[in-house]
């Protein structure tokens, strides 16, 4: 698989807010892009405010300039933060250090995309990406 289609998009986006909603999180938005950084898939659920379409493609497109996720993009800004501050305005989404944006491989491991989700803890963001790609039969870079 070289791509994730519309149809996978659309089952990380209802599986991610099925668990959301599963976890009584606050509400959640969530992003699926491709390869390039390409918008997919979002929704938002109501509630959610205006800033969360932006942060969730931040998210998704951070892990895909840096090919880690934003949870080892945050680590990283911890041990450099002028190194991931510089690079914000360099960034057509900007960089999101915080857990949330999960790249997304194909069976040879190699980066098919990415999931971008924010609302609630960074913590609990990227356990709903997750569990969205994995209902999606898909596998998450570790």
């Amino acid at each position: 698989m070289s791509r994730i289609t519309l149809e996978q998009a659309n089952t990380i986006v209802t599986a991610a807010l099925a668990k959301g909603r599963e976890l009584g999180l606050k509400p959640l938005s969530v992003a699926v892009l491709d390869a390039g950084s390409h918008l997919i898939a979002f929704q938002r659920q109501d509630g959610s405010s205006t800033l969360r379409p932006q942060i969730a493609v931040g998210k998704a497109a951070s892990a895909l300039a840096l090919g880690v996720s934003s949870r080892k993009i945050a680590d990283m800004a911890a041990e450099r933060p002028s190194f991931i501050a510089s690079l914000g305005p360099i960034a057509a989404h900007g960089i999101i250090p915080a857990a949330g944006g999960v790249i997304v491989v194909g069976a040879d491991g190699t980066s098919v995309g990415a999931v971008g989700i924010t609302g609630d803890t960074s913590d609990n963001d990227e356990a709903c990406a997750l569990a969205g790609i994995a209902a999606a039969g898909l596998l998450a870079q570790r």
